[in-house]
């Protein structure tokens, strides 16, 4: 099949867009390996002399790089977990359950979204304070339990549920949590994936936050303990580069496992 020379100057357009965003990605693992001061020569090497895993023993060995992420796993699994089930019924409720003031409270959750996050971190962390949730991973975790975003995402989603589907059971005898988990949740599937994802990226990314609440280095969150190690190692480029992989990889390694279903709770708008 012969391109024309637009379809070829297009693709070639995205070939270059997608090498230019991916660069980046690629000379922080190649630093990541190279040797100690290397990657501060001018001009800066591509790839490594000698490639050596030395960073990547210094971080676990040395500087516990280990725990930290153990602590963000934690942390993530906790937050996802929690903000599925919430966000998850919430929004299934909103779609096609009834109750007065429905619309009315969807619409008030709707019109917080145009608040910056950042407004209610210090009242938030003042309530956190007074519950002696500060300096827990609890303290860390509660914030994210329910999101505006997320219940909507899943209300329009679980707009397409056919209501046929739902009565039929209700007149079989089902009670709203049996149609919940046996029929709604088995749907939503796509969605509770792409929902889960996005839980658990924003969680494992953020460094605002965890910054604030935790004050013992020993619960530190990955974003945390690399900026606090990077302070002590500022110089150490090849080392900074070896904590931005371990941090990048987990959430990469997700998603290509579970972009299936993240796509497809994306476009997916009804039932097949």
């Amino acid at each position: 099949m012969k391109l024309s020379p637009a379809a070829i100057a297009i693709n070639g357009a995205l070939v270059a867009a997608a090498a230019f965003a991916l660069f980046p990605l690629v000379w922080m693992v190649s630093v990541s390996f190279m040797q100690a001061g290397e990657a501060s020569s001018f001009p800066p090497p591509l790839l490594p002399a000698k490639p050596s895993v030395e960073n990547y023993r210094e971080l676990f060995a040395q500087a516990g790089m280990d725990s930290y992420v153990m602590n963000s796993l934690a942390v993530a699994a906790g937050t996802t977990a929690t903000s599925v089930l919430f966000n998850v019924m919430a929004g299934y409720a909103f779609a096609k359950l009834r109750f007065e003031g429905r619309d009315a409270i969807f619409k008030t959750m709707l019109g917080a979204l145009v608040i910056p996050g950042q407004v209610a971190m210090l009242p938030l962390f003042l309530m956190l304070k007074e519950m002696g949730l500060v300096n827990t991973w609890a303290g860390v975790i509660v914030p994210g339990m329910a999101g505006v975003f997320g219940i909507f995402l899943v209300r329009q989603y679980a707009q397409s549920l056919p209501d046929e589907l739902l009565e039929a059971a209700r007149i079989d005898g089902a009670r709203e949590g049996r149609i919940f988990v046996t029929i709604v949740l088995p749907l939503l599937k796509p969605i509770i994936v792409t929902l889960a994802m996005f839980a658990f990226l924003g969680s494992w990314n953020d460094f605002m936050w965890p910054l604030i609440v935790l004050t013992d280095s020993s619960l530190y969150t990955l974003p945390v303990a690399l900026a606090s190690l990077s302070r002590e190692h500022v110089q150490d480029s090849e080392l900074m580069m070896a904590g931005s992989v371990v941090t990048v990889l987990p959430v990469l390694l997700l998603f290509l496992a579970l972009q299936r279903y993240y796509l497809q709770g994306l476009t997916m708008g009804s039932l097949k």
